[in-house]
């Protein structure tokens, strides 16, 4: 049994059991692929796959255990390569975050421009997306880190570590009615037109907040760009509702940006990655630089926790910063 025998077969499963495909993802040829799965298959004595004709249709009960134990093997192989990088070469390596727009323009540009001063041999990647597509890029392994706020359907293969709360503000040019208001109501708020975040997901904050006010929000424009909604406010379109961290420069003096800590609740961003990533040194310090309070010691003693609920245990009655 070879390591490449288990490539194969796992590349094969993974592009749908098209030999041709995965033949060609792994640069090498398909009688190739298929001779080998066939001298594997004799050596265990077990078909893996089912044939129709030349063509692979299934995989089989006792193939599909096989594969599963061929992909955490394949995985334990890289970890080896990684674990030999950390003493060999510390400083270099690969970093592949991805995370919403909000903290993407916000929160992490300082955090990248220090880590990358530290790290300058590091390659650093950051890919974009609502929080259930950065959570789903760090699970199948196209990210090392998703920094996001919303955690629904996240699975205990991940952890989710809590790195600061965040409040939302509403914003409205300086001569609107509500500029004058020293604190607004929900009930107010329902009587203009809002351009915010995207209200669709009833589980959201915002929507449970008016929910639990018995008011219908007028959502008129809904994006994940902040910029865009204040680009809309500036037009007249409606009143903002955003993340408070957007609007904390000199950049807004044309904006009134009004509390809303009182009728929403705050948020939190998560650090979020596979239980099984192994950790090296240069991405314990970009967590710590993104959440100080999240050290390699601390982060060791979450990752003992066997569930998120017991991650955010750790977590009471400690107070997070604000942003």
């Amino acid at each position: 049994m070879k390591l490449q025998q288990l490539r194969y077969i796992v590349e094969v499963v993974n592009n749908d059991l098209n030999v041709s495909l995965a033949s060609e993802k792994l640069y090498t040829s398909q009688p190739g692929i298929s001779k080998q799965i066939k001298l594997l298959e004799d050596e265990l004595g077990v078909q893996i796959f089912t044939r129709a004709g030349k063509h692979l249709s299934e995989v089989t009960p006792v193939g599909q255990k096989i594969v599963a134990l061929a992909r955490e093997i394949l995985n334990k192989s890289q970890d080896i390569k990684i674990i030999a990088k950390e003493f060999s070469q510390p400083n270099q390596g690969s970093l592949t975050i991805t995370t919403t727009y909000t903290q993407a323009r916000y929160a992490l540009p300082v955090v990248i421009q220090q880590f990358m001063q530290q790290y300058p041999n590091i390659t650093l990647h950051m890919e974009q997306g609502s929080s259930s597509q950065c959570i789903i890029q760090a699970q199948s392994g196209q990210a090392d880190f998703a920094i996001v706020t919303e955690l629904s359907q996240l699975s205990d293969e991940m952890i989710a570590l809590p790195c600061y709360h965040w409040n939302q503000a509403i914003i409205v040019m300086k001569d609107h009615p509500l500029a004058q208001s020293s604190l607004i109501t929900l009930e107010q708020l329902a009587k203009y037109p809002l351009v915010s975040y995207d209200f669709s997901n009833d589980g959201s904050d915002l929507n449970q907040a008016f929910n639990r006010a018995n008011q219908s929000p007028n959502i008129v424009f809904s994006t994940t760009d902040a910029e865009l909604i204040k680009t809309y406010v500036k037009l007249g379109v409606g009143v903002g509702i955003v993340a408070k961290m957007a609007v904390n420069d000199n950049a807004n003096d044309d904006f009134a940006v009004l509390n809303a800590g009182h009728i929403f609740p705050y948020s939190t961003t998560y650090v979020v990655f596979k239980r099984s990533l192994f950790l090296r040194r240069y991405m314990y310090d970009f967590i710590r630089q993104f959440s100080p309070h999240l050290n390699r010691q601390t982060i060791d003693k979450l990752l003992l926790c066997e569930t998120n609920i017991e991650v955010q245990a750790m977590f009471n009655g400690v107070k997070l910063p604000i942003c």
